[in-house]
């Protein structure tokens, strides 16, 4: 899978101390002059400027997307299927390329060169990996050897035992739950600047679902950096810091949770004409 590259680019955490793992005074990796454009920014960590992109059948997915992603916040986006969410995701990791428009700072960069920016993506169905252990992965997100010590850290913030789980190979005898907890760990020892998963509730049953809300929780109050989160479960937008709602390929409404959480839940009660709904997902107002 494509984006497993970023987790061969080692990345130095905020502020330039040394990972986890790296023995001090080791000599830190190449930098390039674009290595701080995310961890300048003071209140965001990404812009996007009216960016469009249609499929190659020449249908339009987005249509002008204007977005500011803050620092340090936990986001989520919502709207209807098919609206452009995922689309956008893609674009921000460099999966695919916006037709007009910017990304700030690195809308010519490619995949493996936003990596090592520090921007990683989780699809739906996290990919598994026939013959590489948890160990294995967790210290290809760190970007070389790590101690056992810090690998129980991780899985444990993630609610894995790691004696349990530290030396299986990741592949189909993980559950979807499992697996997502691992690819959260893998988040953690890669410290990312800007995280983004798409739908994680995805395939797993209730019971992960509930220890999944607590592990984003978690993350929302210890990671150093941003997170993105695509869903439609109400529970995981109760947990946002501000939530985006995109539709038509159009964000249609962006805030604080509590605001939009608001719109949202009263446009669920109105009737499917109601002119404010359909601002809200999309359609025109006619009052």
């Amino acid at each position: 899978k494509t984006f497993q590259i970023d987790w061969l680019c080692d990345i130095m955490p905020r502020g330039g101390e040394a990972r986890p793992g790296r023995a001090a005074g080791a000599a830190k990796p190449r930098q390039n002059c674009t290595e701080h454009v995310l961890r300048k920014r003071c209140c965001r960590v990404l812009t996007l400027r009216d960016v469009k992109w249609a499929a190659p059948d020449g249908d339009a997915v987005l249509r002008g997307i204007d977005l500011e992603i803050p620092d340090h916040k936990l986001v989520v986006v919502t709207g209807p299927n098919g609206g452009g969410k995922t689309t956008l995701a893609k674009m921000i990791v460099g999966l695919e390329k916006p037709d007009s428009g910017s990304i700030q700072d690195i809308t010519n960069l490619d995949i493996t060169q936003r990596a090592r920016l520090g921007i990683s993506f989780a699809f739906q169905q996290p990919v598994r990996f026939k013959g590489l252990t948890v160990m294995d992965l967790l210290e290809l997100a760190a970007g070389g050897k790590i101690q056992k010590a810090e690998a129980c850290e991780y899985l444990s913030r993630v609610g894995l035992c790691a004696r349990e789980y530290i030396d299986r190979e990741v592949n189909a005898t993980l559950s979807g739950g499992e697996i997502k907890r691992i690819e959260l760990a893998t988040v953690l020892a890669r410290h990312t600047r800007l995280s983004i998963f798409d739908e994680p509730e995805a395939g797993i049953d209730l019971w992960s679902f509930n220890n999944l809300i607590e592990v984003f929780q978690d993350l929302q109050k210890t990671l150093n950096g941003s997170m993105v989160i695509i869903s439609h479960q109400e529970r995981i937008l109760a947990i946002a810091d501000e939530i985006v709602v995109i539709a038509g390929g159009r964000v249609t409404a962006q805030g604080p949770a509590q605001e939009i959480m608001g719109k949202l839940l009263s446009g669920e009660k109105s009737c499917d004409s109601c002119p404010k709904q359909e601002v809200l997902y999309g359609g025109e107002c006619h009052e």
